[in-house]
C-alpha cells in the first residue's frame, strides 16, 4: 500500500515545478483580470401578488390565480413599455442592460434583480420597476384590472364553448341506436360536464376575489437595498483560478508521466527486470568521475561500497572463488564506465587485487577516466597472445601491458588501438584463454563492456563472465 501511494505521488513530486509555475501563473493572471474588470453591483426587490398567504383558510383557487397573475406581471415587467416608463420616471436615457424579472419557483412571488456599475442606480431602477408594476393594479388605479378581466373573459368563453359542446353531444345521444355508441358518448359527455364544473368554479372564485380586491394586488415584501458587490469577487476568483491551475498542472504531470517510458526508480527496475537493485548512485560530474578516489567519504562513494559488499557476498565471491564481473548498460552514456572505474577502485581499497579491462573496443574510455596512455592495451595483448605457442607463458606480456593506478591493488588494461573486428576479437579462443589466465592472477577481473543494445559484444563477453552488473540511468533507460 505504501509503495502504491509513493507511485501515485511520484509524478507530482517530479513535476512540482510545473505545478507551482502553473498555479502561480493562474493566480497572477486571475488577480490582474479582476483588477482590470469594472466592478458591478446587484440590487433585488421582491414582490408578492395577492394576499392569499394572509388568509387563514386560503383555497387552491386563490393560489392558482395569484400564480397566474405573478407570471403575467413578470412577463409584463420585461416589456419595452414598462421599461420605457421606468427610464422616464428616473430621467435615464436608458436602463442598465442586466435586468432580470422572474417568477420565483412558480409561486406568487416576483424577483426584480438589477445589476449595474452604479449601486445607487441599481437600487433606484429596481424600486421604480416595482412601482411601475404596482401602479397597474386595481388598488392603484381604482378600476377593473385589465389582466383579471382578460382572464374572466377567457373563462366565460371556455364555459360557453363547453355548454355548446354538451348540448351538441346530448343531441347526438338522442339520435344514437347502438348501445356501445351511446355508452361512449355518455362517457365523453361526463368529461365535458366535469370540465365545465371546474372552469365554472375558477370563474366564480376569480370573480369573487376581484370584487373583494384581494387577488389582484401587489406589495413589496423586500425593499431593494443599495447594490451589493456582484463582480468581481477577487478572493473566490483567485482561489478558483488556483484550483483550476493546480488540477490542470497535476493532470499534465500524470499525462507526461504516462507518456514517459524511461526508468526512474529502483522499484521500477526491479519490477521490469526481476533483478535486485543494488544501489542508487547520484550523477557524477565529468570532472570528478573517480569520486571514490578523490572523495572517499562522500555518500556516492558509500553507495559504491554497498555494491562492493553485495558482490562479495553473492555468487562465486561468497565461496571465495575468483571471478569475472561484466558491467554493461542498455545504451551508451548511461555511466557504465564510470561505475566500472569506481567499483574497481573501492574493491582495491578493500585489499583485493583488481584488474579493470576496457573491453569496449568501439568507444573506449577507461584510459581517459584514469588518464593513462592507450598505445598498448587489450588489442595488442590479444595479438601477442595469439602469436604465442601453447607452451609459452603470457604472464610477462600481461604484466608489461597492464598499467598501475594511484590506487594500490588496482591495475587497468586499456583497450589499445581500436580494431576493425571487435566482436571477433572478444569472442576468440585467445580472449577466453586470456580471461582465464587473468582470473587466476587477480581477485576480481572487471570488464567494462559495450552497451547490450548497440552491438553484440556484451552478449559475447557475458558467456565468459561469472557475474554481471547492469547499469540503468534514471530518466534515460527505457
Amino acid at each position: 500500500m505504501e509503495l502504491e501511494f509513493r507511485e501515485y505521488i511520484a509524478p507530482l513530486k517530479r513535476w512540482w515545478w510545473l505545478i507551482v509555475l502553473t498555479t502561480l501563473v493562474a493566480a497572477v493572471s486571475s488577480y490582474i483580470a479582476t483588477r482590470q474588470q469594472v466592478p458591478t453591483y446587484r440590487s433585488t426587490a421582491t414582490l408578492m401578488i395577492g394576499s392569499a398567504i394572509e388568509d387563514p383558510n386560503p383555497s387552491n383557487n386563490d393560489f392558482s390565480t395569484t400564480r397566474q397573475l405573478a407570471g403575467t406581471y413578470a412577463d409584463l415587467a420585461n416589456r419595452q413599455s414598462i421599461r420605457r416608463a421606468t427610464a422616464e420616471a428616473l430621467g435615464l436615457s436608458q436602463l442598465p442592460k442586466d435586468i432580470v424579472v422572474r417568477q420565483f419557483n412558480d409561486t406568487n412571488l416576483i424577483d426584480i434583480v438589477v445589476t449595474d456599475v452604479d449601486p445607487v442606480r441599481a437600487q433606484a431602477v429596481a424600486a421604480e420597476l416595482a412601482n411601475q408594476l404596482i401602479s397597474l393594479t386595481p388598488a392603484a388605479e381604482e378600476t377593473d384590472d385589465a389582466f383579471v378581466n382578460q382572464l374572466l373573459r377567457e373563462y366565460e368563453a371556455q364555459i360557453q364553448s363547453l355548454r355548446d359542446q354538451i348540448e351538441a353531444k346530448q343531441a347526438e345521444i338522442g339520435e344514437m341506436v347502438s348501445a356501445r355508441e351511446i355508452a361512449d358518448a355518455q362517457s365523453e359527455l361526463a368529461q365535458m360536464e366535469s370540465s365545465l364544473q371546474d372552469v365554472s368554479n375558477l370563474y366564480a372564485n376569480l370573480r369573487s376575489s376581484t370584487q373583494s380586491g384581494a387577488t389582484n394586488t401587489i406589495r413589496i415584501v423586500e425593499e431593494p437595498s443599495p447594490g451589493q458587490p456582484a463582480t468581481p469577487d477577487s478572493t473566490i476568483t483567485i482561489l478558483t483560478a488556483v484550483g483550476i491551475g493546480f488540477v490542470l498542472a497535476a493532470t499534465a504531470a500524470y499525462v507526461l508521466e504516462y507518456l514517459d517510458d524511461t526508468v526512474r526508480t529502483p522499484d521500477k527496475v526491479t519490477r521490469l527486470t526481476g533483478l535486485q537493485t543494488l544501489a542508487g548512485i547520484a550523477e557524477i560530474p565529468d570532472e570528478n568521475k573517480l569520486i571514490t578516489i578523490t572523495q572517499p567519504r562522500s555518500p556516492t562513494s558509500e553507495a559504491f561500497r554497498v555494491i562492493r559488499t553485495a558482490i562479495q557476498f553473492s555468487g562465486h565471491q561468497a565461496n571465495n572463488e575468483k571471478g569475472v564481473l561484466l558491467i554493461t548498460s542498455a545504451v551508451p552514456s548511461e555511466g557504465k564506465s564510470t561505475v566500472a572505474g569506481n567499483l574497481a577502485a573501492v574493491m582495491a581499497q578493500a585489499g583485493h587485487t583488481v584488474l579493470l579491462i576496457d573491453t569496449d573496443l568501439r568507444r573506449p574510455s577507461q584510459h581517459d577516466v584514469f588518464r593513462l596512455p592507450n598505445q598498448r592495451g587489450l588489442t595488442t595483448l590479444l595479438l601477442a597472445c595469439k602469436e604465442m605457442t601453447d607452451d609459452e607463458d603470457p604472464l610477462p606480456v600481461i604484466e608489461d601491458t597492464v598499467q598501475a593506478t594511484r590506487v594500490e591493488g588496482l591495475q587497468v588494461l586499456t583497450s589499445g588501438p581500436i580494431p576493425p573486428n571487435p566482436s571477433e576479437l572478444l569472442g576468440s579462443r585467445t580472449m577466453r584463454k586470456l580471461l582465464a589466465k587473468l582470473a587466476e592472477q587477480y581477485d576480481f577481473v572487471i570488464l567494462d563492456s559495450p552497451p547490450v543494445l548497440s552491438v553484440t559484444d556484451a552478449i559475447i563477453l557475458s558467456a565468459q563472465a561469472t557475474s554481471g552488473l547492469f547499469v540503468v540511468k534514471a530518466g534515460k533507460s527505457r
